[in-house]
């Protein structure tokens, strides 16, 4: 048989002569004329080499090799209808969809655990693989299919990726409780003569813009550790003397150990959206995920909201 004369049109005809067993009823159920079923029946006779339906008394009759066909020949076209049918409409609670998310050590802490036990509920099908965020690599990582959605700050997001606003985050000052001078209402000099932890994600840095801010004001702050990561930080205070500025979201959820304060002098925060690329933007089953991700994050409590944007901890 050549192949390369046959199209799934053809097939779909021929599912529903062999079914109808009649020109115009399958034409009736194809929505087609009958003279387009009947020319359309001629090229599968001369495909198949074989006259397929034969006219009887009443409509038309198959031949041996097309009851050979039948059985094969709907397994196949339903498989091509499932498939079809399953990039159109996704059934979170049936689906199998692995997911790869890159994101920030701070997502991860202040979402990612949220996101995949309320996921797994509902999709319980899907799995999601976390990924390191590199910026510098987001889209060509997304362009391979390496990377489907990112979770991070919006700021310096590659032009070419999809994008959408999630939330507008905000700092908080933590303490372990019973810190002895800790307390709400902190002045700025008392605030500079804390232990201070700051995040540096670039590493080693112990200035931040706050440092610059305060020293507009004449103070300079009494910076002790410079971290890599904000996973390490409300432990570190929760066992020490020591303060750290952190995303709000980062600790709201955390238990009676930490102090949590209003900082004294205003500090910029900053905004996490989503990005994703063009690649899966149509397919129901990612679309689906995103859509998921926004509805998780709304149900989260949220924090006073910030502005602008930062590329590391104050």
């Amino acid at each position: 048989m050549n192949t390369r004369r046959m199209d799934l049109n053809l097939l779909v005809t021929l599912e529903a002569l062999l079914i109808e067993q009649n020109v115009t009823r399958a034409a009736a159920r194809l929505h087609l004329s009958q003279p387009a079923v009947s020319a359309q029946l001629s090229r599968l006779r001369d495909v198949f080499d074989d006259p397929l339906l034969i006219p009887a008394q009443r409509g038309m009759t198959p031949t041996v090799k097309a009851l050979e066909l039948l059985g094969p020949l709907r397994q196949a076209l339903d498989q091509v209808r499932a498939t079809v049918a399953t990039h159109l409409n996704f059934e979170p609670a049936t689906a199998s969809l692995t997911v790869s998310v890159a994101c920030t050590d701070y997502v991860q802490a202040a979402l990612i655990k949220h996101l995949v036990v309320a996921m797994r509920s509902e999709a319980p099908g899907v799995r999601i693989a976390l990924r390191t965020l590199d910026m510098s690599q987001l889209e060509p990582q997304m362009a391979r299919g390496d990377v489907d959605v990112a979770l991070a700050n919006l700021q310096g997001a590659p032009q070419g990726l999809r994008s959408r606003h999630l939330f507008d985050e905000s700092y908080v000052l933590i303490g372990r409780r019973g810190h002895p001078t800790l307390r709400e209402g902190l002045g700025v000099e008392a605030f500079a003569r804390l232990e201070h932890i700051v995040v540096s994600l670039r590493g080693g840095g112990f200035a931040t813009s706050v440092d610059k801010a305060m020293e507009a004001l004449g103070h300079r702050r009494n910076v002790v550790l410079s971290a890599s990561s904000f996973l390490l930080v409300p432990e570190l205070v929760e066992q020490s003397d020591c303060v750290a500025l952190v995303p709000r979201r980062l600790v709201d959820n955390r238990g009676g150990q930490l102090v949590r304060v209003e900082p004294p002098l205003s500090v910029e925060g900053f905004t996490i959206g989503m990005m994703w690329h063009e690649r899966s933007h149509g397919h129901a089953g990612f679309k689906w995920v995103r859509e998921f991700i926004t509805r998780a994050v709304d149900c989260q409590p949220t924090g006073r909201e910030g502005s602008g944007h930062i590329a590391q901890s104050p």
